[in-house]
Formats: structure tokens, C-alpha cells, sequence
């Protein structure tokens, strides 16, 4: 059915929302203001016609804006979409009963993705490469993409490479590729195990596109250079597949942020410590205990902090703390504890954190629903949440990382922290 409509506002997603009769209707690539035609099916619209545009809409930059799913806030005016970003954190914060102070957005895009991964699916032998149309499964082919750091120029040209040389298997691919400062790294994921046929051709596609190293599901094919990655005044190596920070900027901005809540720290946890993206930076001032369970992130970690001069030691220990997070008693060896986990959050690793004695929590999060969730299990524990700083380096897109400082004023929890 073709309805007109009036945006009200944008949701979580980006989406417009509008009010229908049944309840909220949310139309992707509508913005508030907007007066829209759209095909409504239940809670979900398909935008037809701006027939009356928003005065904070600006023209999109990219012509596959509207089809592809990578960005879906293009054509929002920079002051309402930082805005419209602070109140993904502040409408979180608020849902889990906290209201501190949320800083303005920073911008953390910096000179554009350093990472990026591009799906592939095959018709008739036909490999197709690019990012999925908005709430669909279907892909849209890409011949370039304006978010990325000219660092990652012939990145879609590697990928479109790759796709060619495994295209026999007709399976779907998901192919990520970092800039490194030695080049691109890339590794391929869905294939599965891969033969002699499909390494030769592999081998010359990194040859020919004269990529650092490329993997098949994390599993090394040819390392023609180490990838390395700049993390404080360390030089890292990931293992393949490695998590990294979207963009330089992006890094930069938070480690920054971190090191300047922990300042003065003689002993600090940072807990899913990762390839060391937090761990380098902060052992220039204090020694560090790096805890995750990935042990090919933390041998890359532990290898750069040997290689690196003037660094404070480093301990590493490989531990899974969603099963197994640190103790009361482990914790409180610590003067300073910061966590940075995935999208799921660190509710154990919260919980055990409210009944500690630790002076200070730094809680980084690419999601404001576990952050959330969890800075209000650290308060309830008799933390103060002092501030909250947002950082958008998925500029465009619903995604953003939050840095939460946390300070301890009781010793006991303020009521019990029930499961």
C-alpha cells in the first residue's frame, strides 16, 4: 500500500519514523521533516517519493547511496547528525536509568576506512562483489566507495580478484581487507578448505595485486610482507582476521581518551585486550596485564611490546571472560581496570567489577544498549559515572564507539546485582 507520510524522527538504524495507524513505521533514507510517498508492509516502508523535503536535508555523496546498505545517513545536515548520533548514547543511558553527561560527538573518520568487507555472491559463474542493499539480501556491485582511506585504493579490485579465483566453488564470500602500512591484507571467509587449484590461484592474485599477505579463514596462503599496524609508538603485526579500530583517526582519538582517564594509574587490566590497541599506548606509562582469549591477537601484542623500546611490561594472559571473568580478589590487584569487549558487552565481567574495589573503570563499547546495560551494573555496584564520550568512525552509518569513565564512591554495591 502507498501511503503519504511525515517523518517524526530517526530511529536507531537511521530510519525514518513516521506514524502510522497501527503503531510507528519505519522507511530507511527518510529524514524528520521529510513530507514521503512510501510502500508500507506492515512496520516497514519503501521509500517512493520525497514529496516535500526536510530543510536539514543536504544531496548524498555517493551514487549508490539509496541502494547500498553501507550508509544509511547520508543526506542529514552535519549539526542534526551529530545530534541525531549523541542520542543514540543519551536515549541508552536513559532506557537503563543513568543520565550522565554525554559529551558532543567526535568526529573520528579521519581520512576514511581502513577496513572493509565486501561480500561476493555468484550467478551463473558471474562473480558479484560490493555491500548488501539496506534490509535485503541482495548485493549491490561496487565499483568504488567514498568512505574509504586511500590507503585501501584497490581494495575492491583485490576483492573482485579474489571472487575470480574461487568462483569454481560458487559459495558465498566474505572478503576482508585492512591497510596496512606495508600494504593490504586480506582474508577470505566461507570458502572452507581450500585446494591445490584454488592456493596457485590465490598465490598470483597476491602477486598481482601486490597485497601484503592473504588468508582463507584465518589460515595463512602467502605472506609476501608482514601487515603492520601503527598502535602508539609500537609497530604490530596482526594475525589474520584480526579485530582492529575502523579507522586511524579512530584509534588515536580513544587511546587518547583512555590514556588521559588513566593517568597517574600504577597498575592497570585491560581485559579483551585484542592485538593491543589500548595495552601499547598505556604500558608507556605503567605496567599493563593484557587479558583476552585470542591467543594469536595477544602473541602479536606480546611480540610488539618485546620489540618496542621504553615500554613498562606487559603481562599477558589468555582467558575466556565471558565464561570466566576476573574475581573480586583478581581485580582488586589493580588500581585501574578498562574493558573494551564485542557488541554483546561484558555483563559477567560487569557484574564481578561491581563487587571490586577498583578505583577507576574505563568501558569502551561499539554498542550503547550493552554499554548501557553494563555501566548500570558498575553504578548499581557504587561506581559514578562521570562522563560519556561518543567517537563516530563509522561516519554515515548507525554505528559508533562510546568511551565511559567511571570513578568509585562506595565500597558496597548500592543493592544486590541480581542475575
Amino acid at each position: 500500500m502507498r501511503v503519504p507520510f511525515s517523518i517524526a524522527r530517526l530511529g536507531r538504524r537511521g530510519e525514518g519514523i513516521a506514524q502510522g495507524a497501527d503503531g510507528p513505521i519505519y522507511v530507511p533514507y527518510a529524514l524528520p521533516g521529510d513530507t514521503i510517498l512510501a510502500d508500507v508492509e506492515g512496520a516497514r516502508g519503501r521509500l517512493v517519493e520525497i514529496v516535500a523535503p526536510s530543510p536539514e536535508r543536504i544531496a548524498p555523496f555517493c551514487i549508490y547511496f539509496g541502494a547500498c546498505g553501507g550508509c544509511a545517513v547520508q543526506a542529514l545536515a552535519p549539526k542534526p547528525y551529530a545530534e541525531w548520533k549523541r542520542g543514540l548514547v543519551v536515549g541508552a543511558l536513559r532506557h537503563a536509568g543513568l543520565g550522565p553527561a554525554v559529551a558532543d560527538l567526535v568526529d573520528a573518520h579521519g581520512l576514511g576506512r581502513r577496513r572493509a568487507t565486501f561480500h561476493a555472491q555468484f550467478e551463473a559463474g558471474k562473480a558479484h562483489i560490493g555491500f548488501m542493499r539496506a534490509r535485503a539480501h541482495e548485493l549491490i556491485d561496487l565499483d568504488f566507495c567514498p568512505i574509504l582511506a586511500p590507503q585501501m585504493k584497490g581494495a575492491l579490485a583485490a576483492a573482485h580478484a579474489v571472487a575470480a579465483a574461487l568462483r569454481a566453488g560458487e559459495k558465498p564470500l566474505d572478503i576482508l581487507v585492512t591497510a596496512s602500512l606495508s600494504g593490504l591484507d586480506v582474508d577470505v571467509k566461507g570458502h572452507g578448505r581450500l585446494g591445490a587449484a584454488e592456493t596457485q590461484a590465490l598465490t598470483k592474485v597476491a602477486e598481482s595485486h601486490d597485497l601484503a599477505r592473504l588468508s582463507s579463514d584465518r589460515l595463512v596462503v602467502v605472506a609476501r610482507r608482514a601487515p603492520v599496524v601503527k598502535t602508539g609508538r609500537a609497530e604490530v603485526a596482526p594475525p589474520p582476521g584480526a579485530f582492529l579500530q575502523a579507522t586511524e583517526a579512530g584509534e588515536v582519538a580513544l587511546s587518547a581518551e583512555v590514556c588521559e582517564a588513566l593517568v597517574g594509574s600504577r597498575r592497570i587490566a585491560d581485559l579483551f585486550a585484542g592485538i593491543g590497541t589500548f595495552s601499547l599506548p598505556l604500558a608507556e606509562r605503567a605496567p599493563v596485564c593484557a587479558v583476552d582469549n585470542d591467543e594469536a591477537a595477544l602473541a602479536a601484542l606480546d611480540k610488539a611490546a618485546r620489540s618496542t623500546m621504553g615500554l613498562r611490561p606487559i603481562v599477558i594472559e589468555t582467558r575466556d571472560l565471558f565464561r570466566r571473568p576476573l574475581g573480586k580478589e583478581e581485580l582488586d590487584r589493580f588500581d585501574a581496570i578498562l574493558f573494551d569487549p564485542p557488541r554483546a558487552g561484558a555483563e559477567a565481567q560487569a557484574r564481578a567489577l561491581a563487587q571490586s574495589a577498583v578505583p577507576r573503570v574505563v568501558a569502551i563499547s561499539c554498542n550503547p544498549q550493552t554499554f548501557a546495560r553494563d555501566a548500570a551494573l558498575l553504578v548499581a555496584g557504587g561506581y559514578r559515572l562521570r562522563t560519556v564520550t561518543p567517537f563516530d568512525q563509522f561516519r554515515h552509518s548507525p554505528h559508533l564507539e562510546c568511551v565511559g569513565i567511571f570513578r568509585r564512591e562506595s565500597k558496597k554495591p548500592r543493592r544486590p546485582l541480581l542475575g
